[in-house]
Order: C-alpha cells, then sequence, then structure tokens
C-alpha cells in the first residue's frame, strides 16, 4: 500500500480503488447517511453513475440491501452495474422523488406509480438472495418493547397495533423478497420510469410492502392524516396489486407502531406516529 493511500480516510480508500476498478473518474460528494457515503462519478467522461460505499461496521443490512438491488436487476430498481466488497457501482437517477409528486398534488397518479414499482420488484425471479432478513424479526422492537417507554394516553393504541400485528403474522402468506422500506421519497422518476432505492432487503408478507407508503410522505402532512386519503389510498392499492384491503390497513397499522418503537429506542419524537394510529386503526375495523 503506497503512503498516500495509508493517509487517506475509509471513504477516500475505498473511493480511491473503486476509481481504479470500474475505470471511473470525476467523483463528486452528493451525500453521507448513517450507512454511507454516495458519490456521483462519470463512467468514460460522459455517463453519470453512483458509488455507495458503506461505512466499515454498518455491514449488515447494507449488504443485504445491495444483494437485492442486484437480484431486482433494474426492474422496478435502480441497476447495480457491479458489487465488490462494501461498494455499489449503480445507476445514477437524476429525476425527482416520487414524495415530490404528491406534494405537487398528485397523490392518485403516485400511488399507482408506488403500484406499478411493487409489481416489478415482486416479479418471480429464480436464486432469490438467501440472507434477507425475516419480516417476523424486523418487527422485534415492537414485540419487544417496554409499554412504559410509551406516553401513557398512547399504550391502549400500541396494545392494539401489536395485536393486528400478530393477527397478520398468525394468518400464512407468501414468503416473498421485500424491499421493506418503500415510502415515496425511497422511488425515484428516470427515463426507464419510477425506481426504488435504498432497500432494507427482507422476507414476508408481499403485502407488507405498502405500509409505509400509507404513513408518506414527508412534508404532506394534512394529506396522509386525511382519512379520506388513507381509504382512496387502500383502496386503489387493493385495486392494482390483487392485495385485500383490511390486510393493506393492518401492516400500515402495525408498521406505524413499529416506526414509534424505532424513534422511542432513538429518543426521537412520536407524534406523527400518534396521529396516524387511530386513523388506520379505525379503517382497519371498519374494512
Amino acid at each position: 500500500m503506497n503512503g498516500t493511500m495509508m493517509n487517506q480516510s475509509p471513504a477516500e480508500t475505498a473511493l480511491s480503488r473503486a476509481l481504479i476498478r470500474w475505470s471511473l473518474t470525476k467523483a463528486t460528494p452528493m451525500a453521507e447517511t448513517p450507512t454511507s457515503w454516495i458519490f456521483q462519478v462519470e463512467q468514460n467522461g460522459r455517463n453519470h453513475a453512483v458509488l455507495k460505499i458503506l461505512k466499515p461496521g454498518k455491514g449488515d443490512g447494507e449488504q443485504r440491501g445491495g444483494e437485492l438491488m442486484q437480484w431486482y436487476a433494474g426492474e422496478g430498481a435502480a441497476t447495480v452495474f457491479d458489487r465488490h466488497g462494501g461498494t455499489l457501482f449503480m445507476e445514477w437517477l437524476d429525476g425527482i422523488p416520487l414524495g415530490e409528486a404528491v406534494r405537487q398534488g398528485r397523490d392518485d397518479e403516485a400511488t399507482i406509480a408506488l403500484a406499478t414499482v411493487v409489481t416489478h420488484l415482486h416479479r418471480p425471479r429464480p436464486d432469490a438472495p438467501k440472507d434477507l432478513l425475516p419480516l417476523r424479526t424486523h418487527f422485534d422492537p415492537l414485540f419487544n418493547t417496554n409499554i412504559r417507554n410509551w406516553p401513557y394516553t398512547a399504550r391502549d393504541l400500541f396494545a392494539r397495533a401489536a395485536g393486528v400485528a400478530l393477527t397478520l403474522f398468525d394468518r400464512p402468506s407468501p414468503q416473498i423478497p421485500l424491499h421493506g422500506d418503500l415510502h415515496h421519497d425511497n422511488i425515484i422518476s428516470s427515463p426507464r420510469g419510477w425506481l426504488a432505492i435504498d432497500p432494507r432487503a427482507l422476507l414476508g408478507d408481499p403485502v407488507y410492502e405498502v405500509a409505509n407508503a400509507l404513513n408518506n410522505p414527508v412534508g404532506a402532512d394534512d394529506l396522509v392524516k386525511d382519512p379520506r386519503r388513507i381509504a382512496a389510498m387502500s383502496e386503489l392499492l387493493s385495486l392494482r396489486l390483487g392485495f385485500p384491503r383490511k390486510r393493506i390497513l393492518g401492516w400500515a397499522a402495525a408498521h406505524a407502531a413499529l416506526s414509534a418503537c424505532w424513534a422511542l429506542e432513538d429518543e426521537q419524537p412520536i407524534a406523527a406516529q400518534l396521529a396516524m394510529l387511530p386513523l388506520l386503526l379505525t379503517a382497519y375495523d371498519q374494512a
């Protein structure tokens, strides 16, 4: 190893190696997440692409996600051109997030786009990744939480949502690879249509795939909390995907409670989840 590389940060070292490995030029930092560094790079001096470099020690979920993205082979998701160690070499998506379409007042159109992405992602393919996280394990923070961590006035909501989740797990369902975090701002427009990014890479009930979307997008709170939107969106998703509407609403409520448990673990506020839970549970009861 030369002296220059020894003085580099982990990100710089991984970037240098990736640029050489894939003959890339002109790396521009785009974002840093809790688990990765994102760079825009140029290929052959003209085509833009992305390098997603995982931070050391942040690997499991992201590694699973990279494997799942590669398995999608560009159908309904950004294309992964190649993967080496903790670095993904991927298609550059230069469009807007689907959340932006909703914030611009195109909610029904966005729901149809979401359903189309799910259809592409759920298309049967051979040789699914082996180490996907079971959906039941993903829900451990909900089932293992200490109810005393919840505000006193919200404990009945927590108990009901946990009960709904148990009911859903008790009913047999197909077990398929799931993106697992398919909210509006993880779907980006491109010349190839709307494409998903950043999966959690789970294995479980296909209906869970749309659970997070009913609680989203961020920045459209009045719309998201409108019972008419919950009814219309669940109806449209049911129609487009053939999922039972009651099951869609059940997973949406269960996910809102799970999200609250994650937030409580991180000492974050849970006002948004507490606003959604009674609405989703009521819609579930009435479905």
